[in-house]
């Protein structure tokens, strides 16, 4: 499981990469970026997921987030894989900006053309974690994940189902109810079939009354976020994890929307989080 680097930075003594691979899941090549904090002079580190949302690449969190300073602060290595694959060949999956390129959703399609190259949940969970292992200083069982948006949606449904191997989960403004959302809908619909049980495996507001988490989840909304009443619907999440006593520390962020400047005001938060549990 090779890599190729693409550039490197350093940063707060760490070091930035962005790096390319061929992906058997994804039946292509994919990008992602890592942050390595300086304490791997000297030992393997736990590894801090990111999954971003709708038309990002692997780079906008690290560009934008102003996330290295803390990692480097707890000793954590960041891990940011890009939203879909890319230059599939599939037609149509560049015409809109909620679906195909950019828009992968960490769901396995089981619709073809989609289902020959978007699994971005197998990538996720099972192939760039063995990527990671392979290539770089990090502790292979200590892991934890977080997102934002469709990468909130992401987050948390790849913790739930894989609850042994994330330690930790957040989300910034998640998409948390997909199932009964426009994006959600228009996303399952082409890439899961009609089949409602599909889609139930990939609803976090289904998910957490199934199976539950270990520990408490942690997500932040934005008061003026737009998307807030119409797309996210994490008011529908918060009454699921009630009602099943699930741990969760929704906060409510007064006047902030969906950008990267709510995210950047509490990403401290969400990394202390993480160390938390990724170091005890």
């Amino acid at each position: 499981m090779s890599v190729a680097l693409i550039c490197e930075s350093k940063c707060f003594d760490g070091k930035l990469g962005f790096y390319r691979h061929y992906s058997t899941s994804c039946n292509g090549e994919m990008r992602f970026a890592v942050y390595q904090p300086p304490q791997v002079s000297n030992e393997l580190v736990p590894v801090l997921y990111f999954l971003s949302g709708l038309t990002c690449t692997e780079e906008n969190f690290m560009a934008k987030a102003g996330a290295q300073r803390f990692a480097a602060k707890y000793g954590l290595m960041l891990v940011v894989p890009d939203t879909s694959p890319r230059n599939t060949g599939i037609p149509g999956e560049d015409e809109d900006w909620d679906f195909g390129t950019g828009a992968g959703f960490y769901v396995d399609a089981r619709v073809e053309p989609w289902a020959s190259h978007y699994r971005m949940y197998s990538y996720v969970v099972d192939e760039l974690p063995a990527v990671i292992a392979d290539n770089f200083p990090a502790i292979p069982d200590r892991q934890s994940i977080f997102g934002h948006s469709m990468g909130g949606h992401g987050a948390l449904v790849c913790a739930m189902r894989n609850p042994q191997q994330y330690k930790s989960v957040s989300a910034f403004a998640p998409i948390a109810a997909p199932m009964r959302c426009p994006w959600g809908q228009k996303a399952f619909s082409r890439y899961l079939g009609n089949d409602l049980e599909a889609w139930c495996a990939y609803d976090a507001s289904e998910l957490v009354k199934q199976v539950g988490y270990h520990s408490q989840i942690l997500i932040d909304q934005g008061t003026a976020d737009k998307f807030l009443a119409e797309e996210l619907l994490v008011d529908i999440f918060d009454k699921a994890c009630a009602e099943v006593d699930q741990p969760l520390n929704l906060r409510y962020q007064e006047g902030y929307d969906h950008s990267y400047y709510f995210i950047t005001s509490f990403i401290e938060d969400h990394i202390r989080h993480h160390a938390i549990a990724l170091l005890q």
